[in-house]
């Protein structure tokens, strides 16, 4: 079993950057993509206690999400709304190239005191691919040009006159000025694939994966945390978790059934078709989405499987326990974001706290 962190968790969310709200369903989303919806909620947040914010990158319309704002330019307008919320900005290689990437993040790391990230994705979406005219890799290759595009990232930032020769990115003594200011912005990359625990072992900051049971998860990090020793690297997990809290079980459970009552079968199984490309396309079959259901597709990353639908109480258990099978954060989406951001760092993360707490002294006791 994985070992607790002594730190204590980070909570972000999904930035709703496009439309459709963060499932396909056709319940009731009390949540907009709009700049002026959003900065408000950057602000709900920051004061509520989350640390970070993701924005997504989407090319093409798909599964409800009909409308898509570019995420590096959305994440910095974020940053210009808010003073220490962190905002980690989705890059997918192939439209990006490191250089650019690089050149982008330094300029908004320096604007911003340091509160850009970035999230490496590696790519699921084959049509979006063929849509844009980018070239298509298998699942395990995707992986390996990520890795060298960290490699690059990395390198620009830190060295003059930098120089790689990789099998998807080459640079000649480039020399990027002026570089990001210390620390360096965070890399955070997702998946859940054997190839995906590779590249986090050997270059990543964080890993992110789909939502998952604590047992579930503990599998994934004890791999992960061996390896990465193994590497002379250390690597923190999130983990994404969609969150129904109400005054009761019941009134919570009874949210979950509707949005499943609700869901678009016809999108839900378009992305279901879609994810085949990701976890179910690694050699060893596993990975994000690999045993989804039609329910759990509902919630695009599984944040259902999570868990975190009841009580603020019972919410804040399992994130504890999420915490003690190797989670350092929490990726939230919520129905009906500013209310429920709102209500999560009122109610929820008090308990967490508390819970956290409690646990540290024990463990002190015991000593």
């Amino acid at each position: 079993m994985a070992q607790a962190e002594t730190d204590a968790i980070k909570f972000a969310y999904w930035v709703p950057n496009v439309s459709g709200g963060l499932v396909i369903s056709n319940i009731e989303q009390r949540t907009s993509h709009s700049a002026e919806y959003n900065r408000k909620l950057a602000q709900i947040a920051e004061k509520s206690g989350f640390d970070y914010a993701l924005s997504q990158i989407r090319f093409t319309a798909g599964y409800g999400a009909d409308e898509q704002h570019e995420s590096v330019a959305f994440s910095h307008d974020l940053l210009a709304a808010t003073t220490t919320l962190k905002v980690i900005a989705a890059i997918l290689p192939g439209p990006w190239n490191p250089a650019l990437a690089a050149k982008q993040i330094a300029t908004i790391s320096y604007l911003t005191n340091g509160r850009v990230a970035v999230n490496l994705v590696s790519g699921w979406f084959r049509g979006e691919f063929h849509a844009i005219g980018e070239h298509w890799l298998d699942h395990d290759e995707r992986y390996r040009r990520s890795e060298e595009f960290i490699r690059a990232l990395r390198g620009i930032w830190t060295e003059d006159s930098f120089t790689f020769r990789g099998d998807f990115y080459r640079f000649n003594e480039y020399s990027l000025k002026p570089k990001p200011p210390q620390p360096l912005p965070e890399i955070f990359q997702g998946g859940s694939s054997r190839a995906a625990r590779d590249m986090a072992s050997r270059v990543s900051d964080w890993y992110f994966t789909n939502g998952n049971t604590p047992a579930e998860i503990a599998k994934q990090v004890d791999d992960l945390r061996a390896k990465a020793k193994a590497n002379n690297h250390s690597v923190k997990v999130g983990v994404n978790a969609f969150a129904v809290v109400r005054e009761t079980e019941d009134e919570a459970r009874a949210v979950l059934a509707e949005i499943i009552a609700k869901a678009n079968p016809e999108a839900v199984n378009a992305f279901g078709h879609e994810v085949k490309n990701a976890g179910k396309a690694s050699p060893e079959g596993e990975g994000n989405w690999a045993k989804s259901s039609f329910d759990d597709l509902v919630q695009y990353n599984d944040g259902f499987r999570s868990n975190l639908i009841g009580t603020p109480r019972q919410v804040a258990e399992r994130i504890v326990d999420l915490k003690r099978a190797g989670a350092d954060l929490i990726l939230l989406g919520f129905l009906h974001f500013q209310e429920e951001v709102d209500y999560f760092g009122k109610h929820v993360i008090p308990l967490v706290r508390e819970l956290e707490n409690a646990e540290a002294a024990a463990s002190l006791a015991a000593e």
